[in-house]
């Protein structure tokens, strides 16, 4: 039991975000796009002032997965960034930590695009 309870807090951690993000789509005026970068400001937020870490260790990809823990990653990567080059860090610290990422999303998706054919919208 004790190898599956990762795997049970990070669906229960990221399965929340999702349920918040889909009440907040269905109850308020906000377009996904605001959630989206919502959810990215908040990880950033509260990566930066280390409330996000606890998170992270209790649910792992639950908590890094989603777009908040793309903000905390950035945060995160400012943070290191800063204490190793000073303040020439917080303009790159950010692109360095996210770099892996968004080349994966841009690669993969332009993989989709090949593979895939996309429909017109009428």
């Amino acid at each position: 039991m004790e190898s599956v309870l990762p795997y049970i807090y990070a669906f229960l951690v990221g399965g929340a975000f999702c349920v918040i993000a889909q009440v907040l789509v269905d109850k308020t005026k906000l377009t996904p796009a605001r959630i989206l970068v919502g959810y990215v400001v908040a990880g950033v937020i509260l990566g930066g002032i280390g409330l996000y870490e606890p998170l992270v260790k209790f649910a792992g990809a639950g908590a890094t997965t989603p777009l908040t823990g793309f903000g905390y990653n950035i945060a995160k990567g400012i943070k290191e960034a800063v204490d190793e080059k000073g303040l020439l860090g917080a303009l790159t610290g950010g692109l360095t930590a996210a770099a892996g990422g968004t080349a994966a999303a841009l690669v993969f998706s332009f993989l989709g695009a090949l593979i895939f054919k996309g429909k017109r919208k009428d």
